[in-house]
C-alpha cells in the first residue's frame, strides 16, 4: 500500500489562512459576548437605581436609621422578655409603697413682656356665713387667661397749614412728611405687614385682599401688587448692601430649590438661587449672609449672571449649570469648584444598596 502524498506549500498556506481567520472571528464573538455582558450589567445597574428611586428610601440616612431601629426593636424585645420573667418571679412577693400624688402637668407661664390688665371681681360686702360685716382681706388668687387684640384700621390724615404774608402776599406751607414709597398711600406698618404676610408667612395677595374686605377695607389685587412692587424697590439698598457683602467673601456655598409660584389656573414651579457667605469655620470676622434671587426656570445663564464678576471658591452640586464658571476660559479668571460630599457621598451609597438588593 503506497503512503498518502504530504500536503504541498499551497495547501499548507491555505490551512494557516483558515486558521488565522476562525481565530479572528473567534476574539470578534468573544469581544461582542464581553461588550454584551457589560452592557447588561449596566442596564441591571440603572434599573436597580431606579427602582431605589420609585421605591427605596429617598436618603442615606434612611436604611442606617432603619437597620438602627431594628437594632433598638431586637434589644427592647429581649428587655421586654426579660422584664417578664422579672414580673412573673416577683408577682408572688408583692410590697406595700407609700401612697403619692402624680404631679399634673403644669403649663408654662405666659411671657413676662405681654402687658396684664386687671379685671379684681369684688369680694362680698358681707360674711356669706353669718351675714358680718367686718371683713379682712387675706389674699388673693390670681388667675391669667391670654387674649388678642383685633387689628384696628385707621386713616391718619397728614395736615399741612397754608399761610400768606401780609406784607408780599407770599404763600408758604411745611414740606411733605416723608413717605416710604414717593406718592404712595400705605402708612409703613400696612406696608411692613403686607410685604410680611406676602413673603413671610406666604400669604397670596388674592387671600389678604379677601381678608381685608372682610375686615372692612376692600383694596384690590391690582392696589396691593403696586404696593409690593413699590416697598420692594425700597428695599433695594439694603438688599444691595447684603449682596456686596456676600460677594466680597473669598468662599461661598451656592445651591438651587424649587419654589411653587401662583399662575392663572395652575401652579408653576420656579427657582430659587441662594448663595452664603460663612467664615465661621474660617474663625472670620465677617458675619454670616446669605443672598437669593429668582427665575423662572434652571437654565445655566442665571448662577452665570449672578456671580459673573465675583471670583473665588464655589462649594456647589454637581448641576451642569455651573460648569461655565469653572471653564477655563472664563475672564477674568475661572472660578475654583469645591464639590459636595454629601452629594458624592450619596452615589456611593446608592450603588452599596443596589449590590446589597442584587
Amino acid at each position: 500500500m503506497e503512503g498518502a502524498a504530504s500536503p504541498g506549500p499551497e495547501e499548507f498556506e491555505a490551512l494557516r489562512a483558515a486558521l488565522a481567520a476562525a481565530q479572528a472571528e473567534l476574539a470578534v464573538a468573544r469581544a461582542k459576548a464581553s461588550d454584551d455582558q457589560a452592557q447588561i450589567a449596566h442596564l441591571k445597574l440603572t434599573i436597580a437605581k431606579l427602582q431605589r428611586q420609585l421605591f427605596g428610601p429617598h436618603a442615606e440616612r434612611t436604611r442606617r436609621l432603619l437597620d438602627q431601629l431594628e437594632l433598638q426593636l431586637e434589644a427592647l424585645e429581649a428587655s421586654a422578655s426579660e422584664d417578664e420573667i422579672a414580673a412573673e418571679t416577683a408577682a408572688a412577693r408583692t410590697e406595700s409603697v407609700a401612697a403619692f400624688t402624680r404631679k399634673r402637668p403644669s403649663r408654662q407661664p405666659f411671657p413676662e413682656h405681654l402687658p396684664r390688665e386687671r379685671v379684681v371681681e369684688p369680694a362680698p360686702c358681707a360674711c356669706p356665713a353669718c351675714g358680718g360685716t367686718r371683713l379682712s382681706k387675706l389674699g388673693e388668687d390670681v388667675t391669667e387667661t391670654l387674649e388678642v387684640v383685633p387689628r384696628q384700621w385707621k386713616v391718619i390724615q397728614h395736615v399741612r397749614e397754608k399761610v400768606s404774608c401780609r406784607d408780599c402776599e407770599a404763600i408758604s406751607q411745611a414740606p411733605a412728611a416723608f413717605h416710604v414709597t414717593p406718592g404712595g398711600w400705605a402708612g409703613p406698618s400696612f406696608l411692613a405687614m403686607l410685604l410680611f404676610e406676602k413673603f413671610g408667612q406666604h400669604q397670596p395677595l388674592n387671600r389678604q385682599a379677601e381678608r381685608y374686605a372682610r375686615e372692612g377695607v376692600p383694596l384690590s389685587l391690582s392696589t396691593l401688587a403696586d404696593q409690593v412692587d413699590a416697598g420692594a424697590a425700597a428695599l433695594m439698598p439694603l438688599f444691595q448692601r447684603l449682596e456686596a457683602h456676600v460677594l466680597a467673601a473669598e468662599r461661598l456655598h451656592g445651591d438651587d430649590t424649587t419654589v411653587p409660584v401662583l399662575a392663572k389656573g395652575k401652579t408653576a414651579t420656579g427657582r430659587l438661587w441662594v448663595y452664603v457667605r460663612d467664615d465661621g469655620p474660617f474663625a472670620g470676622p465677617a458675619p454670616p449672609a446669605a443672598v437669593f434671587y429668582y427665575s423662572r426656570d434652571r437654565r445655566a445663564e442665571h448662577p452665570t449672571t449672578h456671580l459673573a464678576d465675583w471670583r473665588g471658591i464655589l462649594q456647589a452640586d454637581a448641576y451642569g449649570g455651573y460648569g461655565d464658571l469653572y471653564a477655563r476660559e472664563s475672564t477674568p479668571a475661572p472660578i475654583l469648584e469645591a464639590s459636595c460630599w454629601a452629594h458624592g457621598r450619596r452615589k456611593v451609597f446608592e450603588l452599596a444598596d443596589v449590590e446589597t438588593a442584587a
